[in-house]
């Protein structure tokens, strides 16, 4: 089966991306032919600078290295080297209904949030369909939250199979049944743009202050504590089955410290990202690899997605016939 996933280069990846979608991810790459891209083109509704762009986009590919993608398993690539994505985009919205975009939930959100309702952010989720069609997936692999955007790919590509004939295949969301609940350091759903994240690779230093900074109550240390507490959430990320019923156990009975149980957290997450750090440094040193990495895989998609896009233009008329 094919299977599609991607993250978009808006900051430095923190530990709710790799439980919530970078791991998962990556566990496709293993009896699937699977491709990953770093989503470039879409950082241009929230990123302004250009040189911090190119670093993110370069950060993404290095943590998608670091946390084992194999590339001679995997294609990885860059979106904006992918110049048939953008060219089915536009096919694409052509056939896309307004109404359609002003119900997208991320669309609303990010409004919502005080983002400016530029074109490029209501068009979202016309380019993201290229992003998925353009490819002949089977699968994309998303959590509950993230149905809608592979229902709007598939509706989209009905309407032009429905207009032009079928092109696209129309592919299914992988919902992943046990998707890991990551609270942010202040409570809510870890987020950069709620500054409540816990770095994957930042410093020790500043991954100390972050764990230690993780919201709690004034519990006394004697008295039972509440399990579903965000830093009892996050620990539970880093151990095993028995241990989390031995540490519930521990915090329901009272005695237990929300500083001890912060300490373990955090030796948990430097003991974890260590290798992962070691090998993303590795990679870092050798920049033309990775560029080697993100080109040999846009070879791939383009052989896939070049042919698909030239059956869309010779289905709707465009170009010599």
């Amino acid at each position: 089966m094919r299977v599609l996933s991607g993250i978009q280069p808006s900051g430095a990846l923190h530990i709710g991306n790799y439980f919530g979608a970078l791991a998962p991810q990556l566990e496709l790459q293993a009896g699937h032919e699977a491709f990953y891209f770093i989503a470039d083109y879409h950082s241009m509704t929230s990123v302004r600078d250009p040189k911090l762009r190119r670093e993110l986009t370069l950060g993404v590919a290095l943590d998608y290295l670091a946390c084992g993608l194999d590339p001679t398993k995997a294609v990885l690539y860059r979106q904006s080297d992918f110049p048939e994505v953008t060219e089915l985009s536009w096919l694409l919205s052509t056939v896309t209904p307004m109404g359609l975009l002003e119900r997208a939930h991320a669309y609303k959100d990010k409004v919502a949030q005080g983002l400016s309702a530029d074109h490029g952010l209501f068009a979202y989720p016309v380019l993201q369909a290229a992003d998925i069609l353009i490819v002949n997936p089977d699968g994309v692999p998303v959590g509950q939250d993230q149905k809608q955007h592979i229902e709007m790919t598939r509706d989209i590509a009905q309407r032009f199979n429905h207009t032009y004939g079928e092109v696209f295949k129309i592919p299914d969301p992988l919902i992943r049944e046990e998707v890991a609940v990551v609270p942010g350091t202040d409570g809510r759903k870890m987020s950069k743009s709620y500054d409540n994240v816990i770095p994957m690779f930042a410093s020790k230093g500043k991954t100390k202050k972050a764990v230690m900074g993780v919201v709690t109550d004034s519990t006394p240390v004697e008295e039972p504590k509440k399990w579903d507490l965000p830093v009892f959430q996050l620990w539970s990320l880093f151990a095993s089955a028995s241990e989390r019923s031995e540490m519930r156990a521990r915090a329901e009975a009272g005695g237990l410290g929300y500083g001890d149980a912060k300490k373990d957290l955090l030796a948990r997450v430097l003991e974890h990202f260590e290798p992962l750090r070691a090998r993303r440094e590795d990679w870092a040193s050798r920049p033309d690899d990775v560029e080697d990495v993100l080109a040999a895989g846009v070879s791939r998609a383009r052989e896939v997605g070049g042919p698909l896009l030239e059956q869309a233009r010779q289905a709707a008329g465009l170009g010599r016939g």
